[in-house]
């Protein structure tokens, strides 16, 4: 497991609890790893929280959602009556905040 480059200061600090069974796996992974529970606790939950955030930026469509969405795009009809309230909605709720 890649380690993080030491900083000199602390910016901020996470502070939780966990069960026993939990810390003695991480400490015996650190160990393994050849750095310390610091260093591999903050590796571990940098990473998770990439892949965490990289897998919410991206959406996968089925290929018959991707067939649907795609006419969609193509289909140069007016928007209909509800659309366009749906669209009024979506303003007051949230634009205008």
């Amino acid at each position: 497991m890649p380690t993080i480059e030491k900083q000199t200061t602390q910016a901020a600090r996470l502070n939780f609890r966990l069960p026993p069974e939990i810390k003695e796996r991480i400490e015996n992974a650190a160990l393994i790893s050849g750095v310390t529970v610091t260093d591999f606790a903050i590796t571990a939950l940098a990473e998770r929280s990439e892949e965490v955030l990289e897998k919410q930026s991206h959406r996968v469509l089925s290929d018959r959602d991707r067939d649907i969405f795609l006419a969609m795009l193509e289909d140069d009809s007016e928007p209909n009556e509800e659309l366009k309230k749906a669209v009024e909605e979506y303003k007051r709720r949230v634009i205008s905040r």
